[in-house]
């Protein structure tokens, strides 16, 4: 009996050490590599914005908005939105050529169905909203100018909801 109440606590001791030792070096890993993740997003959201102002010389972040500039001249804003879709976050960058009206929508990640939600990802829908004025960033429905993917309502409206929300608070900055 002896015996066994060792080796149950030889057990348990031993598995306590594997987890410490498994949570310090998950931990240390996470830290020697925050950094470089971060930078590498960064990186990547930089492409994003080439992409869409491909006359891009520089930009200035604040307050979660990027101005975006050719030298000296304002050429439009940027900022990022992000809704719950179907399957998981939806994370979108959204160009503005103006205070008013969307330049371009860009999905940065998403992890939706694929083939039905990730249509999100097709031109005539992510396409809809170049040269929409915020305002109308809602469904038709609701009298908006947005259309929806059928099959793919619970995405599309995601995006949509997103776009609109994050728009109007981001330019509340901008105005305020």
């Amino acid at each position: 009996m002896r015996f066994s109440i060792i080796k149950r606590f030889y057990a348990i001791a031993f598995l306590t050490l594997v987890v410490i030792i498994s949570a310090s070096l998950l931990s240390l890993t996470y830290s020697l590599t925050a950094e470089q993740i971060k930078l590498r997003q960064h990186e990547q959201f930089l492409g994003y914005l080439g992409e869409m102002f491909p006359e891009m010389t520089g930009f200035e972040y604040n307050d979660e908005l990027y101005y975006v500039y050719d030298d000296a001249l304002l050429l439009g804003y940027a900022f990022t939105a992000s809704k719950a879709g179907y399957s998981g976050d939806i994370n979108i960058m959204v160009g503005l050529s103006d205070k008013e009206t969307v330049k371009g929508v860009l999905i940065i990640s998403q992890t939706e169905t694929p083939g039905i939600g990730t249509r999100i990802l097709d031109e005539p829908f992510i396409g809809q909203f170049a040269g929409m004025n915020v305002n109308d960033i809602r469904l038709r429905s609701e009298g908006g100018q947005a259309d929806t993917i059928t099959g793919a309502t619970v995405s599309s409206k995601a995006v949509i909801e997103a776009i609109s929300q994050a728009a109007k608070e981001k330019l509340a900055g901008i105005n305020g």
